[in-house]
């Protein structure tokens, strides 16, 4: 009688972790699904944690190099979360304490690319509807100030954020760009990340 009853509790243990091992896997196939493919953030101008061309570079660093043109690098992005209603964009000095070398908000939600060179103004022609915060520092201008490090190599980091609302009403054209970055993070769905060196 006793070991009767050893055998069938045996088999009710083996059947009982069996049947949790069942319900657990499908739990983790779920969630993967759910999570889709990967935010990215890439550029056709330099690799992953790669040297960012000349031209990229600001022409305020008194070098007087020709090659530097404070241009824009080209972007593109994928993967975002699908309840994105817009982009924004911050270029950091990673090695300067951080410091915001650009910010471009409002970037319509059908947009997932910037072309290179994106005008230095508030309201750029590409794309439509984009804002860009005024830099003060080394220069002054609306938008994209390169990277300003002539003497040492440092990281700059490039966010694409993906926004809970289609317009930062909040912001304005005398925004600075840490209120501008702090807003853009409140209101973050999900970012992709890319550096490189200069």
């Amino acid at each position: 009688m006793t070991i009767k009853r050893f055998v069938l509790y045996a088999l009710l243990v083996t059947s009982t972790v069996s049947s949790s091992v069942a319900v657990a896997t499908p739990s983790i196939a779920g969630t993967a699904e759910k999570s889709g493919a990967a935010f990215t953030l890439t550029s056709t101008a330099f690799s992953p944690g790669g040297v960012i061309p000349k031209v990229h570079e600001c022409t305020s660093s008194g070098s007087n190099d020709p090659r530097q043109k404070n241009e824009s690098p080209p972007l593109a992005w994928a993967g975002a979360p699908a309840a994105a209603q817009s982009y924004a964009i911050v270029m950091r000095d990673l090695d300067n304490n951080n410091l915001i070398h650009w910010v471009i908000y409002d970037i319509p939600v059908s947009t997932t690319s910037l072309p290179q060179n994106v005008q230095h103004a508030y309201n750029p022609a590409v794309p439509a509807g984009a804002r860009q915060v005024y830099y003060r520092g080394s220069a002054s201008l609306f938008g994209y100030q390169g990277p300003c490090s002539p003497t040492t190599v440092n990281t700059y980091e490039f966010v694409v954020y993906a926004l809970n609302k289609a317009k930062l009403s909040e912001l304005t054209s005398n925004s600075s760009t840490q209120t501008a970055a702090k807003t853009i993070a409140n209101a973050s769905l999900g970012s992709a990340r890319l550096s490189g060196e200069s």
